[in-house]
């Protein structure tokens, strides 16, 4: 039997577990790159592959023969983009042709959110590697807005009144599958994929205690308040400077300005916050 021509990682994941059902419903074979092949959805058309980013012989094996894998971004960790680095190149040694990547919006050298480099490089790690590349550079993720309130329905950062265009997942997974089923005309492209408006928290509080029926509001912190704030959880100094970052980011405008890519990959409107909680 012949490879399936899509790969996708992550497929366990909140967006990848999206993407890949999509491309089931659509009819697409592929092949579902997992860590753990016993939590792999059973799909028609789909077979499975272990492998991790870190391991250059499990993935080379993983891709052979496969010309299009859609690569999730890696769980966030100090290794991350050497992880990167080792997958991106199993995947030249495999033979394929191009990598649709998740990067992020307003990914760059110098990008306060500390993420948003990683992304950055990975991009450039991606054209230097000879292949074909498209990048998905999603905004910050609309359902995770309400992950953003404590137990007290506040949420607490340094975003000041600076705006965010939060992207749903659905509407990345589209993007995504729609771009899959057909990527040969995408190859080079970079698509900022955010949804149809800009946010300051205090707005995305109001519509929050709007759709939950409780008591929501945003607290400006200063950047040592909300080192402060979250320094009870006892993660390691990388990963508070990033969830801190994620608010100044906001501050300093980089997650504000709304595109109309998703409406043109997709076909649809992007998804606001208040829709995606009337639908939940």
């Amino acid at each position: 039997m012949s490879a399936p021509a899509v790969a996708v990682t992550g497929s366990t994941g909140r967006l990848g577990g999206r993407v890949v059902r999509r491309l089931a419903a659509a009819g697409i074979a592929q092949r579902l790159i997992v860590r753990d092949a016993a939590r792999a959805p059973e799909l028609p058309g789909a077979d499975v592959a272990v492998t991790t980013y870190a391991d250059p012989a499990a993935s080379r094996a993983a891709l052979k023969g496969v010309e299009t894998v859609f690569m999730v971004s890696g769980t966030e960790a100090p290794d991350r983009m050497a992880e990167h680095r080792t997958f991106i190149d199993a995947a030249v040694a495999a033979g394929v042709r191009r990598i649709v990547y998740t990067s992020f919006f307003g990914a760059a050298p110098q990008a306060t959110f500390t993420h948003a480099r990683l992304h950055w490089e990975t991009e450039g790690y991606l054209r230097a590697s000879g292949l074909g590349y498209v990048a998905l550079r999603d905004n910050l993720y609309l359902d995770f807005m309400t992950a953003l309130m404590g137990r007290d329905g506040v949420i607490r950062g340094p975003a000041g009144d600076g705006r965010v265009a939060a992207v749903a997942q659905d509407d990345i997974a589209d993007a995504a599958a729609a771009i899959l089923r057909d990527p040969a005309g995408h190859d080079g492209h970079v698509y900022d994929l955010t949804g149809p408006e800009e946010l300051t928290l205090t707005e995305v509080a109001a519509i929050l205690r709007e759709h939950l029926a409780r008591q929501v509001r945003y607290v400006a912190e200063t950047v040592e308040e909300a080192f402060a704030s979250r320094a009870h959880y006892g993660a390691p100094v990388w990963e508070v400077e990033a969830w801190v970052s994620t608010y100044t980011a906001i501050a300093a405008g980089e997650m504000a300005g709304v595109t109309d890519d998703v409406r043109r990959l997709t076909g649809h409107p992007a998804t606001s916050l208040a829709e995606l909680l009337a639908r939940s």
